[in-house]
């Protein structure tokens, strides 16, 4: 008995550090997102070369700030702090975990029912946010850099692999 519940154990370890990275780079994404649209469309920073070109002019080009590299490189030295704003809910059928906002963004009356928030789920959560956006700086300023849809599928499940269940469940041999 005791060696079948230690082969278990692994697989609990794996999928709960599994579900830990794949909501932390879901809510980071949507962190991300909503302070990008936070930003007034109209505000730009100037980017190229601030040099002098041997005729007079300068490669200086102005491009929306909300979506710049200066701003996401900024909003990622601290959007983890968002982290503590997040709880554990954990599905009853799969026993899945994923983390949800406990305080809203907006104001709105929140639904906390079958939501863990202490203090052990919120650091290992912005922990866990922190090795990402560590690890994957360049992939979040790339895919946040331009406007475009499934920014959290298209990073967390494709390009990192952080959200593929399905695909690492082991199956039995015929």
């Amino acid at each position: 008995l005791a060696l079948a519940l230690a082969s278990l154990l692994p697989t609990a370890g794996a999928r709960r550090s599994q579900d830990l990275h794949c909501g932390a780079c879901r809510a980071l994404v949507d962190e991300l997102e909503w302070e990008i649209a936070q930003v007034d469309p109209r505000k730009t920073i100037q980017m190229g070369s601030f040099r002098i070109n041997p005729d007079g002019s300068q490669s200086v080009v102005e491009v929306p700030y909300a979506r710049s590299e200066a701003h996401l490189t900024e909003l990622l030295e601290r959007v983890c702090e968002k982290m503590k704003e997040y709880g554990e809910k954990v599905d009853p059928a799969t026993h899945r975990k994923s983390y949800v906002r406990v305080i809203s963004q907006d104001g709105t009356k929140m639904d906390l029912s079958g939501v863990k928030f202490d203090g052990d789920v919120t650091s290992s959560l912005k922990f866990a946010c922190e090795s990402i956006a560590e690890e994957y700086e360049d992939e979040l300023i790339e895919f946040l850099s331009h406007e475009a849809e499934n920014v959290k599928d298209r990073l967390c499940s494709k390009r990192t692999d952080l959200c593929d269940h399905a695909l690492h469940i082991p199956h039995d041999e015929l």
